[in-house]
């Protein structure tokens, strides 16, 4: 329905063409812009209302009396079964961190959310076979726990913006809620209150991502990465790391490098590069911590993806067999 109601207004209403990347980048703005925001508010009060009935310190004590691996663990193997892109993850990363969860779990989260999901592994078994799905799935969680416990290690929590994803559950705990309709109410105003701090970084983060969606060429990254070399690993995750798309709308694009010569493991790190770091992503986060952070964040994950396309391109011989 939404995107139905968009193609209607840049299409009919504004007169762009369809076919044109203008008329494209437009249609993709104002539709990942709505469902971004939507999707901010409705995941942070649902979260919101079920985080009312957990008190943080129970939240606490189970991540406390648990062996830190667990924890990083079950965040990334929850984040294989959302369906969220690299933005999308956002708005529950901010509700771990409100609801006391540690910096370090959190990002298992995040960085494995974007990577997996049902779907992407059907489309893997389809165009790579399921030995090749098998692997690049544990690679992906791989990557969320030994990243998120990294970051968890470094004591980076100086850098989060304290006005955001500060605690503001501990108030509530202490007047209680008396009804059902209480704990929706607080839901839906923790929900619209992130979601106005936020906006405006999502607006700015999806206007960027238009533009790189639908005005850099595939024909361009293919050129690019296929003269790398040795170099192809680093490079294919410097390309990848500022685009943004889903990881199973990059699927294609990864076929398509791999069929033209381009190494398995090079083309599987410029999927996971896309899928689970990007520029708008950035400009999002930016609202939620500093950019020292951030920098920390993606540098770390995009160490790990490059590792990962290296032990796929060692094994692409056994693999493909």
């Amino acid at each position: 329905m939404l995107q139905v109601s968009i193609d209607w207004f840049t299409y009919q209403l504004l007169g762009l063409s369809p076919v044109s990347r203008m008329g494209q980048s437009i249609n993709f703005f104002f539709y990942d812009s709505i469902k971004l925001l939507i999707l901010l508010f409705s995941m942070i009060a649902v979260i919101g209302v079920i985080r009312s009935y957990i008190p943080q310190n129970k939240i606490r004590q189970w991540i406390e009396n648990k062996p830190r691996f667990v924890g990083h663990l079950a965040a990334s193997l929850f984040g294989a079964v959302t369906p969220f892109c690299s933005c999308s993850s956002i708005p529950i990363f901010l509700s771990f961190m409100e609801a006391g969860i540690p910096l370090g779990i959190a990002f298992s989260f995040l960085i494995t959310s974007p990577l997996l999901n049902e779907y992407l592994f059907v489309l893997m078994v389809g165009f790579f076979g399921i030995k090749i799905a098998i692997l690049y799935a544990l690679s992906g969680i791989l990557v969320g726990v030994s990243a998120g416990m990294i970051l968890g290690r470094m004591g980076l929590e100086k850098y989060l913006c304290a006005d955001l994803i500060a605690p503001v559950l501990a108030a509530e705990e202490e007047k209680g809620f008396p009804s059902f309709g209480s704990r929706v109410r607080y839901g839906i105003h923790e929900g619209a209150g992130i979601t106005k701090k936020i906006a405006g970084w999502v607006i700015l983060g999806v206007a960027v991502g238009a533009y790189i969606h639908n005005y850099i060429p595939q024909e361009m990254i293919q050129s690019i990465i296929g003269k790398g070399g040795i170099f192809t690993v680093p490079l294919a995750v410097l390309i990848g790391v500022p685009m943004y798309g889903s990881c199973a709308a990059i699927v294609p694009i990864a076929v398509v490098l791999f069929q033209k010569g381009v190494p398995l493991g090079t083309a599987l790190a410029f999927m996971m590069a896309v899928a689970a770091l990007s520029l708008p992503e950035a400009i999002i986060l930016r609202r939620a911590m500093q950019t020292k952070l951030i920098l920390i964040f993606f540098g770390i994950v995009a160490l790990g993806i490059m590792g990962i396309g290296f032990l796929f391109n060692v094994l692409a011989a056994v693999l493909i067999a």
